[in-house]
């Protein structure tokens, strides 16, 4: 990456170039610069799904391998999301009008009586940059605002989040009102949060436990792309 006093002509760098540049930035959590690199791809007549697949989630993937590894923690993490949603504001209506394909549909939210919010965010804004579509619910949801979100939007996967040990049984609740309404095999669960485990995920029948958001990319990936290999089987 070059630094701030070496003004980088973003539009002298050839297609390889830029993306590579564009993904330095995404990892540095610059923004603008970020933003600038997205439009000049466009412009060249890039489509916006292949701008999204080699450089933004290009880049994502790499900010996940390092936070994953211990190399990046929390607060540059959230800085490359941030940079990634600047590139995705542009792309995501120009995603919408082309029907491009994305990996799957998330409703994610921190579960009923818990407020805390950023380890979820970090979920959404990692999903996002991995190119799910994401609808984040924010805090303090019950069990009716998840069912309706996950059917308005036909999603894939549903994900809850819980950082009190108290708010942790509320997961089961959920899970267990899919079942009683017939739902729970339509769905993909899964569930985060400092207090949980892997033990506690099958006690309350997820799918699968995240213990961040760089997990929760690879183990939606995996149940995703299960998914379409059943699809693909049984047609």
């Amino acid at each position: 990456m070059a630094d701030g006093g070496d003004d980088l002509d973003l539009r002298s760098l050839d297609d390889d170039e830029l993306v590579k540049q564009i993904q330095d930035d995404l990892y540095d959590g610059l923004k603008a610069e970020v933003e600038e690199g997205v439009r000049i791809l466009l412009e060249r007549g890039w489509t916006p799904y292949r701008v999204l697949t080699e450089a933004l989630v290009g880049g994502m993937t790499i900010v996940g391998i390092d936070f994953r590894d211990g190399i990046l923690f929390v607060p540059e993490v959230l800085l490359a999301a941030n940079a990634m949603k600047g590139g995705m504001a542009i792309l995501r209506p120009l995603l919408a009008e082309t029907g491009a394909p994305q990996v799957g549909k998330m409703v994610i939210g921190t579960v009923k009586g818990d407020i805390h919010d950023i380890g979820k965010n970090l979920v959404s804004m990692m999903m996002e940059g991995a190119g799910f579509e994401v609808i984040d619910l924010g805090i303090n949801c019950d069990v009716e605002k998840y069912i309706a979100a996950i059917e308005e939007h036909k999603a894939d996967i549903l994900g809850m989040s819980a950082l009190l040990t108290t708010t942790m049984p509320y997961m089961k609740v959920v899970i267990e009102t899919m079942v009683e309404r017939g739902i729970r095999d339509d769905y993909i669960v899964l569930v985060g949060g400092a207090p949980l485990n892997e033990a506690f995920a099958q006690a309350v029948g997820a799918d699968a436990y995240c213990r961040d958001a760089a997990v929760a990319v690879e183990t939606a990936k995996a149940f995703m792309a299960r998914k379409h290999n059943q699809r693909a089987s049984a047609a």
